[in-house]
């Protein structure tokens, strides 16, 4: 029996129940199963090769060496072609972990940063081509670097040829999205489904005039959502996951996983059968390409979005976004008050090791301010007093801040907003450097290269949006770009100058500061099996809200970081540790339980 064979017996009583049991359609899942084995035959042998390595080491992704950079093509090196030429620098990065940001084909004006696709098995045009994507992900295996990307499952763009079809009145395409003439229908779900953009697009439904029908739009009224009740559409979807996996693709980011499912009277989220398709995907990656993992995309606590992991028996998705305690991070700038992350942090480690989280301080994303207002309320802040304040504060108007940011989606009726911009000009490198004031970029550079020594003392693989490396600022020239101005996420997003990259080695500037440092720290990652997923890791109490103390513990070793989030020096007391340890970075000696923390400083210390 061959290695496909094998496969598909191993999973086959499973894959047919859970399928049968969303659509009871014997037809379309005998189309499945031979088109499973079409897929795994077009797989290339290199790509077989990867497949069985990690089926033999399934913790592949779980060890302390892998570091993440996730990139625009156009904005880093212009094209497909442009990035593979900069794989040297990548990996003068450390990275070994490369999400390229939504490059499929998209419809000028109506892509949403590219997610809105057009063509499923297409480049954007402008980007170079499904060759060139094959000998982009080659080189990447050949270096040592898997691959990300984004499959975008929930919607379609009103371009796609499945939309174009249904805008035309036939019904077979219309059925693969929610379409209906009688509006009372769409009138029950806007009553149960919340807004994801009440601002900018305002609620969950478009009037398509060529149709005479409204059709569900979750996000943007140019993306259409994806009516997974229907198996075509299932099948179909499956059927692009698998070509893109056959292009070299080794982590595909499920994004806004939770939507999928759609039932009238319910919020549409998170509903039970999203995760009886996600099992389905997961089993069909196991199938025909066990090397690839599933990121899902779930924006909520690390308590609630577990259930996107499955079980050890029935798994999900591979990795997950630790996107709250992201969020908690940049509150503990605004806040000098660790209390909350030291809490948020504890609920995470206490998690079973075999769920690996995603951390990163920024993406290609706003930050939206889902913090544990439960917990807050218990000290006093109210939670739309506190998001007025973190966004005033992150814009530079408040709390002695020296941040640069804009909002995203600010909703004058519930005043709530996201907030954007890059981790350099949050932290004050713009602002400083603007000014040419030499004590404030001594200062925003230290709390930029503090934030990055706690993430990686996270748990996880840490992802660093491209440019973070060496400190780049935002690039307000967005909005002069009619196709971008009014979404200030494009902050954030801005071009890569190679200018600077070519100062990492100069200690005196700020890119040679921040780069020096992010290779010093991974350097210490990557040496320590206490990094790991399966280290014990808990918080200590220090003496001072503004300090937190982290201890990673494996097989007797243990290390310890300390991080000051407050711009003034701070005596801390670390609990239950006491005598002589090392400094990691300098070799120093350094006493416990008491040591002095400059602003904004750190420590990685051993026994």
């Amino acid at each position: 029996m061959d290695i496909f064979a094998e496969r598909l017996k191993r999973n086959y009583d499973e894959l047919k129940w859970l399928y049968m049991e969303l659509y009871d359609n014997e037809d379309m899942y005998a189309e499945l199963e031979k088109e499973l084995g079409s897929f795994y035959g077009e797989r290339s042998s290199s790509l077989k090769k990867i497949d069985l390595i990690r089926e033999k080491d399934r913790d592949w992704y779980k060890q302390g060496d892998m570091l993440g950079m996730m990139l625009y093509i156009d904005q880093f090196a212009g094209n497909i072609e442009g990035v593979r030429e900069k794989l040297p620098y990548i990996r003068e990065c450390n990275v070994n972990y490369l999400h390229l940001m939504p490059f499929l084909d998209t419809p000028y004006g109506k892509s949403d940063g590219g997610y809105a696709v057009k063509d499923f098995r297409k480049v954007r045009a402008d980007l170079g081509t499904m060759d060139d994507l094959d000998r982009l992900t080659e080189e990447c295996h050949r270096e040592g670097i898997s691959v990300c990307m984004d499959f975008v499952m929930n919607h379609t763009s009103d371009e796609h040829e499945w939309a174009i079809k249904a805008k035309g009145g036939d019904g077979e395409y219309m059925s693969r999205y929610f379409f209906y003439r009688d509006k009372s229908i769409p009138d029950a779900y806007e009553k149960t489904v919340p807004q994801v953009f009440p601002a900018t697009a305002p609620g969950n439904f478009t009037y398509i005039n060529e149709a005479a029908h409204y059709v569900m739009t979750t996000f943007y009224p140019y993306q259409w959502d994806l009516n997974y009740k229907n198996p075509r559409v299932f099948n179909e979807m499956m059927y692009n996951f698998l070509y893109l996996a056959n292009r070299g693709i080794d982590i595909v980011r499920l994004d806004a996983v939770p939507y999928i499912w759609k039932e009238l009277n319910t919020s549409s989220r998170n509903l039970p059968k999203v995760h009886t398709i996600v099992r389905l995907m997961r089993i069909i990656s196991e199938i025909v390409c066990p090397g690839v993992l599933l990121l899902g995309e779930v924006v909520m606590e690390p308590s609630k979005v577990v259930p996107y992991f499955g079980t050890l028996e029935k798994p999900e998705c591979h990795l997950l976004y630790n996107v709250t305690t992201m969020a908690t991070t940049w509150h503990t700038v605004a806040t000098r008050d660790t209390g909350l992350l030291k809490k948020q942090l504890d609920i995470v480690n206490g998690l079973p090791h075999d769920y690996v989280f995603l951390n990163y301080l920024r993406c290609h994303d706003d930050i939206g301010w889902g913090l544990d207002f439960e917990t807050l309320k218990k000290d006093g802040i109210e939670e739309v007093p506190h998001k007025n304040y973190l966004n005033s504060f992150f814009l530079g108007k408040t709390g002695y801040s020296k941040s640069r940011g804009e909002l995203y989606n600010y909703d004058p009726v519930t005043q709530d907003a996201r907030l954007c911009g890059t981790t350099a000009s949050l932290c004050g490198i713009e602002k400083a450097g603007f000014e040419g004031n030499e004590a404030e970029m001594e200062e925003a550079v230290s709390l930029d290269i503090m934030l990055h020594a706690y993430l990686f003392m996270q748990s996880g693989i840490h992802v660093l949006y491209s440019g973070d490396e060496i400190g780049q600022v935002n690039d307000y020239t967005y909005k002069e770009d009619p196709s971008k101005a009014a979404d200030s996420r494009y902050l954030h997003r801005g071009v890569f100058i190679w200018e600077n990259a070519e100062k990492k080695s100069d200690k005196k500037t700020v890119e040679g500061r921040i780069f020096k440092s992010l290779g010093a720290l991974e350097a210490i990652r990557k040496a320590n099996k206490a990094f790991g997923v399966d280290a014990r890791v808990i918080t200590r109490d220090t003496g001072d809200r503004s300090v937190l103390c982290i201890e990673r513990s494996f097989e007797g070793k243990s290390i310890i970081g300390i991080f000051n989030f407050s711009e003034e020096e701070k005596a801390a007391h670390i609990e239950g540790l006491q005598g002589g340890y090392r400094d990691m970075l300098t070799s120093k000696k350094v006493e416990l339980p008491d040591i002095m923390m400059p602003g904004y400083g750190f420590f990685y210390i051993e026994a």
